[in-house]
Parts: C-alpha cells; structure tokens; sequence
C-alpha cells in the first residue's frame, strides 16, 4: 500500500502553525482537532518544524508556564522526516520505527499535502492482515 492509498481513506486535512503562534494558541488547536502533533508552515509554505504534546510538555518540564507565551518555533523539532505520496507504508513503518517518530508529514514538491501518524500504519498493516486472511479463508474453503 501507498502512502497515497493511505491519505485517499483518511484524507489530506492537515492542521498547520505558524512559528510565531504562541504555544498556548498551539494547545488550544491540538484540543480542538483532537491531534498530538501539527506541522508548522514557513512562510512560503514549506515545512519548517513539527510540534507535539511531548514537546510542549518536556519543554514545560525545564521553563515553566511562561512557556504558554513563547513562540512555537522555541519548541519545534526541525529535524522533520517527510515521506512523498508515492512511498510505501512498509518503508514509513520502518522509518518510524527505527526514528521513534509518530507523525510524519507527507509532501510532494516542497508542499504539504498530508501527514501520517503511527496509529495510521497500525490501521492499515491491521486492514491489510484481514484483508489476508479472509482471501486464506476463501481459498480453504474452496476446496
């Protein structure tokens, strides 16, 4: 299965930040569309970083609540993996994986057109072992 199989079931919608959004605003998004993790946008449109719980709350760990009015872009990871439509879930599982990452953002062409959380290969690899196991199962009983 693509990459671009995957997005076509779960859809493209991807929720973007700026880097000068303060965390709190960050927050409140990542509440709203029940999300772990958003891209953030640079102002051409490419991607600049990604922001997750996990980095909000590490961060909150070491600088306390005044982090709520920092900019995103002090807690961004900017060491971003991407994928393209044309890659392979196998190949994203193994990059995830191997990166310990969780969401990864999926771009054509410099431009986000999607991105990929764990729990959506673990979805698809499941979809696929049932789709298996009903063709095994058909195949039995034929005989």
């Amino acid at each position: 299965m693509r990459i671009a199989d995957l997005l076509r079931s779960k859809g493209s919608t991807v929720a973007t930040a700026e880097p000068g959004t303060p965390v709190r605003e960050l927050l409140a998004a990542l509440a709203e569309h029940n999300i772990g993790a958003m891209v953030v946008l640079a102002a051409d449109e490419s991607v600049a970083g990604i922001v997750s719980e996990r980095d909000v709350v590490r961060r909150l760990n070491d600088h306390g609540a005044a982090l709520l009015e920092a900019p995103v872009a002090d807690i961004m990871s900017t060491e971003v993996f991407t994928c393209g439509p044309d890659d392979s879930v196998d190949s994203l599982s193994v990059l995830m994986t191997e990166r310990r990452i969780r969401h990864v953002p999926v771009v054509r062409d410099g431009r986000l057109v999607g991105i990929v959380s764990i729990g959506d290969v673990v979805k698809s690899r499941i979809k696929k072992l049932e789709e298996d196991q009903q063709q095994l199962e058909a195949y039995i009983t034929q005989g």
